[in-house]
């Protein structure tokens, strides 16, 4: 086993640390960091990038040879933790003698610390674990423009002069993933990087916070109704549809393909996408819909039977409601309209 120390929420702190005791090559790059590991103490990356306001993101993307446990201490600025699992699980406990909590894949988990409290990070020997962290400083100085974000947020996990140290486990989140997904796969540079970075982060940051909520107020379980093995069979069907969403679907072919049952797979796609099966397969034909319309010589009719509708006024209403024009209107004038949908 080895331990890393970070007494520090600063970026730069963190990476030097890190580098130290991992190894590989650092990079930096303005205000965004990039460890890679050379395979002496494992393999993959880790990312980082401070922001405004007291916030930071970082992403490990790491198969390790070791058991690796990184302990974060608590600060002055009282930060929270917003975390989200996307490969692998990762371990948590205040204190090495403390109970360790697991955070599973696709699962959110929310750390607010006291002073002086220690944050125990547990990585599995030869696991890939994929894990993003949001660490939000909510005593940020005065003088930083924004800085009411960490007073709320503060108000919010602290309840006011209760600054006790929690951790929450959030339900299977596949939406949060889906935006990490978008995170990385940002190429742009310079100022156009920076914000959509930071709206990215903070996007993740209110579904992180909206979990949180939804569960308490519907005081469900923690960990759902759904196995890991049905949320990966969830997430398979999804990417399915995505990838061919003009195929001719119904829900217990769909359920024939999964494994699951009918019921288990609305209720996979209702907790996942906030949809059910049939208006999952609606807004992905209409995305593909927009691809064509913008890419391609594609007249509307072709571009309507090409995605599996089978009536052009029907598709036309649905492309309205989420575009909020015709389709002729936005192939006639797709170089003036941002698609925002």
């Amino acid at each position: 086993m080895r331990t890393t120390h970070i007494k520090s929420t600063k970026i730069e702190t963190i990476f030097n640390e890190l580098h130290k005791n991992f190894g590989g090559n650092l990079e930096t790059i303005s205000n965004e960091y990039k460890l890679d590991l050379n395979g002496n103490f494992g393999k993959g990356t880790i990312k980082g990038i401070s922001l405004k306001n007291g916030i930071s993101y970082i992403e490990f993307d790491v198969t390790l040879t070791d058991e690796v446990v990184i302990s974060m201490m608590a600060t002055k600025n009282l930060p929270i933790y917003f975390t989200y699992c996307s490969e692998g699980s990762l371990s948590h406990s205040f204190g090495e003698n403390k109970q360790s909590i697991a955070l599973e894949k696709y699962q959110t988990g929310i750390l607010t610390c006291k002073r002086a409290e220690e944050n125990i990070l547990t990585f599995k020997k030869e696991d890939r674990t994929k894990i993003s962290l949001i660490v939000v400083n909510t005593t940020a100085s005065k003088t930083v423009e924004g800085s009411s974000l960490n007073q709320r947020l503060r108000n919010t996990f602290f309840e006011d002069s209760q600054l006790d140290s929690s951790v929450f486990i959030g339900s299977y989140n596949l939406k949060i993933g889906e935006k990490i997904k978008e995170l990385n796969a940002i190429r742009h540079t310079g100022i156009v990087r920076s914000l959509m970075v930071e709206g990215i982060v903070h996007l993740i940051l209110a579904l992180e916070i909206q979990q949180r909520k939804d569960d308490l107020a519907a005081e469900v379980n923690p960990t759902g109704c759904l196995s890991t093995k049905e949320m990966e069979k969830i997430k398979e069907i999804s990417e399915f549809i995505t990838n061919y969403p003009e195929n001719d679907y119904t829900l217990k072919m769909l359920s024939r393909k999964s494994g699951l049952s009918s019921s288990k797979l609305q209720e996979g796609f209702k907790l996942l996408h906030d949809r059910t099966v049939r208006d999952f397969i609606i807004n992905e034909r209409i995305k593909k819909s927009e691809q064509l319309i913008r890419s391609t010589d594609l007249n509307i009719s072709e571009v309507v039977y090409s995605i599996g509708f089978t009536s052009r006024s029907y598709f036309s209403k649905i492309f309205k409601q989420k575009y909020d024009c015709s389709p002729k209107f936005y192939k006639d004038n797709q170089n003036s309209i941002a698609v925002t949908a």
